[in-house]
């Protein structure tokens, strides 16, 4: 029998897809439903997964996507698109927020933060970054939504006694997005843009060899950056589900350790011979601490930096499967 309603909003996405197949192969949680909504993507239907069409920023799209819903996981989201952003960080996390409020079927609201509310390796972090760490937004609207949302669900939290937790991840990887990270390509996959690090010749020479940046922080070590695998952040969320203790809390969801991409380099170098280029650049080495969602949720990662780096390079990508960036950043 299902007696659970959880809607997912970005349920297209990574994360999404991700979360909704360990839930529905999961026992502990036969009794959910997963209503997905979708904005640009679609998800197709099946046994207990309801697809529903709608904007996070149109209150009647909002309202009846909520409709019988007893749980929410918010994972939709935009980065450095200025006309999109306040309407869905900002417009459509208040009407999720007020709907479940006012919801008589409501139980539980999970936020997926992110460390762009911290700065991440923007800024200088001398010590590890706690829950506690005050926010931090860097240049950009992006980082500025992430503090935004996280203060909105705190508020509903403080006024409304909402049942709502915030799990804030770093940057998420799954298959090879960690080797498309570390390309002089291109089609690199986030930021840093290694080849406006060099000449174009050295870029194109650097991508024709399969070389590897090794990015050194402002002190000129191997720069120590946070990162989460896919299925590491879904079975954060799983323990987060129903979890007392996770009630009005925030959780570092991440790997026990930051990577350094030095001891990435050089495991990259001595496991599949490839050429390493180190590059100085103006950020900051980050150590996000997870003692709080290992403590509070049972939780614990279980990729680290060797196995998410074997994981990337052994991936080979079928027919069925290209590889689209949805939006910047």
């Amino acid at each position: 029998m299902t007696d659970k309603r959880i809607l997912v909003t970005g349920a297209a996405g990574k994360v999404g897809q991700a979360f909704i197949a360990r839930l529905l192969a999961d026992p502990a949680f036969a009794r959910f439903e997963v209503r997905a909504l979708c904005h640009r993507r679609a998800l197709p239907a099946g046994v207990r997964v309801e697809p529903v069409q709608g904007a996070m920023q149109v209150r009647a799209d909002v309202r009846r996507a909520l409709e019988g819903v007893t749980h929410v996981l918010h994972l939709a989201t935009c980065k450095e698109t200025p006309d999109d952003a306040m309407d869905v960080a900002v417009k459509g996390l208040f009407w999720l927020l007020e709907g479940c409020r006012e919801s008589p079927a409501f139980e539980q609201f999970i936020l997926i933060g992110g460390d762009a509310a911290v700065g991440h390796f923007h800024y200088a972090h001398p010590i590890p970054v706690t829950e506690t760490q005050a926010p931090t937004a860097y240049p950009g609207c992006y980082a500025l939504s992430k503090v935004l949302e996280e203060t909105m669900l705190h508020q509903f939290v403080v006024q409304y006694g909402l049942n709502a937790c915030c799990l804030r991840a770093p940057w998420i990887m799954e298959k090879d997005d960690l080797r498309l990270h570390l390309s002089f390509g291109e089609g690199v996959f986030g930021a840093p843009r290694w080849r406006d690090m060099v000449d174009a010749e050295a870029a194109r020479e650097h991508e024709a060899r399969g070389a590897v940046p090794v990015l050194l922080d402002a002190d000129g070590r191997g720069l120590l950056r946070n990162f989460v695998h896919v299925d590491d952040l879904a079975s954060a969320i799983l323990a987060a589900i129903d979890s007392p203790r996770a009630r009005g809390q925030t959780f570092n969801v991440c790997m026990d350790e930051p990577i350094d991409y030095q001891r990435l380099g050089e495991h990259l170098a001595r496991t599949r011979g490839l050429p390493l280029v180190p590059l100085r650049g103006h950020w900051h080495s980050t150590w996000l601490d997870n003692a709080k969602a290992r403590f509070l949720l049972g939780w614990r990662p279980a990729w680290d930096m060797a196995r998410m780096a074997d994981a990337a390079w052994d991936y080979v990508r079928g027919p069925d499967d290209p590889r689209r960036i949805w939006y910047p950043g």
